[in-house]
């Protein structure tokens, strides 16, 4: 579907998907092709909308990081988003559901995860501080995943001072995406220079306050990489951590880089062995599979502005031809 320009001089590209299960928005914030991003709403099947909603928002025009399993580095580029360009998604979002500022969702999760590494944008902080008097929504529950570049330490220090400020009592979700346990390894999955896992562990003990949910550390399981929950006992403390497993989701770089899931989410069953040793060392575990489905709409790591940039077309590499275009 393409729908030129909404309120607020954004101008709504494309988007695809099912409003059953997940939409992706592309939305263009700025002239020119790197001035695009995506942003996205989802739902857990079986789940009503007006207890669970999640949006995802970017946060960068691209993202100089990357990663190989993420296509957000594909794209060129381009900076950081402003607060208000942020905030402009979450708002789009908003009203395309809802017509207004006002989101009756008992938990409306916002996830600043989508394009880029939102700790590489202080803008991310200012919306953080601003989103609770923005909307009018009592289930509100931001959450922040990161691969907690070096240098961040000053957007980490304002972000945990946000947050026993604005969202006490478990309605701040932090995530650190580890990947690997072994440095080597997660270094070729997260080419950046990152905080080491001392660090980590320190923050994520102090972050966890009373009331507040568990810091989470994630893996995105691959085939060939080290996942040892032993080397995470000396950092990481399952009082204060818990571990989410997730599967490498179809991406255009993560399938060039020959990256293969060592989680199959056709098979569930696949990921019991990893699950029981993170179990056996203390550790809560989730399994996040999700819908397959959502592989092919493209909704949990997707990029479209990668094929849109290409011939101002898709590729077909997420979409079943005739099924989840909208």
């Amino acid at each position: 579907m393409r729908n030129g320009k909404e309120s607020g001089g954004v101008e709504w590209v494309r988007s695809f998907g099912r409003d059953d299960l997940a939409r992706v928005y592309v939305l263009r914030l700025r002239p020119g092709e790197g001035g695009m991003v995506e942003c996205v709403e989802s739902l857990n099947p079986g789940v009503p909308r007006s207890e669970k909603w999640i949006l995802l928002v970017s946060t960068l025009f691209g993202c100089p990081v990357g990663c190989p399993m993420c296509d957000a580095g594909g794209v060129r580029y381009g900076g950081a988003l402003t607060a208000e360009e942020i905030l402009e998604q979450v708002r789009f979002l908003v009203r395309r559901r809802f017509g207004g500022a006002v989101v009756p969702v008992r938990k409306f999760k916002i996830q600043f995860a989508r394009m880029g590494e939102p700790a590489l944008n202080p803008a991310v902080l200012e919306v953080l501080d601003r989103l609770p008097g923005a909307l009018d929504a009592p289930g509100l529950l931001p959450s922040l995943s990161t691969i907690a570049p070096a240098g961040a330490e000053p957007f980490f220090r304002r972000l945990l001072e946000i947050k026993e400020r604005r969202y006490g009592n478990g309605r701040f979700q932090l995530q650190f995406s580890l990947h690997s346990t072994d440095p080597a390894a997660r270094a070729r999955l997260v080419p950046a220079r990152c905080l080491d896992f001392a660090w980590m562990g320190r923050y994520g003990a102090r972050f966890h306050g009373p009331g507040d949910q568990r810091v989470t550390l994630n893996f995105a399981a691959a085939e060939g990489v080290p996942v040892d929950p032993e080397r995470l006992l000396p950092f990481f403390d399952p009082r204060h951590f818990l571990v989410k497993l997730t599967p490498v989701n179809p991406t255009f770089r993560g399938r060039a880089a020959g990256m293969k899931s060592a989680i199959d989410p056709f098979r569930p069953g696949s990921a019991r062995g990893l699950v029981r040793r993170f179990e056996d060392a203390g550790y809560e575990v989730i399994l996040s599979i999700g819908e397959v489905e959502e592989n092919r709409i493209g909704s949990n790591c997707g990029q479209y502005v990668t094929a849109l940039g290409k011939k101002g077309e898709l590729s077909g590499f997420y979409l079943r031809p005739g099924k989840n275009r909208v």
